[in-house]
């Protein structure tokens, strides 16, 4: 059956056959997989308007969360940026570099750093806004405005999902707006 008429009330299973399908003997679709190959054609459309701007997308996504969130430890920069601790590092190096981010260490517990933007990289968020926008508006003329909302929800449900099964207590995993001292 065809992705685009699946029946979404029905299992994600594939059809096993008693394991001889080409599926094999696994019973779900690889949704890590899909998740992947979904992320990748999102970015075709978002990774030339980044180049354009000079940057990366772990930059992008470091500012992104930082203009969301305000100033972040890199703790959870790192976790909301899905960026390795030690990448992040050499992250926020050329960053600080380029003037788009500011590190400040807790007067309290010098280990601490609090990240935030710059007003060069605010001015950046700015520029890219319109073409951002269009990238998005043209997502949603292509596959539809219920799609897209369905997708958020979708996406932030799984998060919520897997993230409450973690164990962490949920204030632990959310990023708090920060003030060295």
């Amino acid at each position: 059956m065809p992705a685009a008429s699946r029946d979404p009330t029905k299992p994600t299973r594939v059809a096993t056959n008693g394991g001889t399908s080409p599926a094999g003997p696994l019973a779900y679709r690889n949704l890590p997989m899909l998740l992947l190959r979904a992320r990748e054609k999102m970015m075709l459309r978002f990774r030339p308007i980044l180049t354009v701007h000079g940057l990366t997308e772990q930059q992008w996504r470091v500012i992104r969360a930082l203009n969301e969130h305000g100033p972040l430890e890199s703790r959870h920069i790192a976790d909301l940026c899905t960026i390795s601790t030690p990448s992040l590092a050499g992250v926020l190096s050329r960053m600080e570099a380029k003037d788009w981010i500011t590190k400040t260490r807790f007067a309290n517990d010098q280990r601490r750093v609090r990240v935030a933007l710059t007003a060069r990289s605010r001015k950046l968020v700015s520029s890219i806004a319109d073409e951002l926008q269009a990238a998005y508006v043209e997502l949603e003329s292509r596959i539809g405005a219920r799609l897209l909302a369905e997708t958020y929800q979708a996406v932030d449900g799984l998060l919520a999902g897997i993230e409450a099964d973690c164990g962490a207590p949920d204030t632990a995993r959310r990023p708090q707006r920060l003030t060295p001292g």
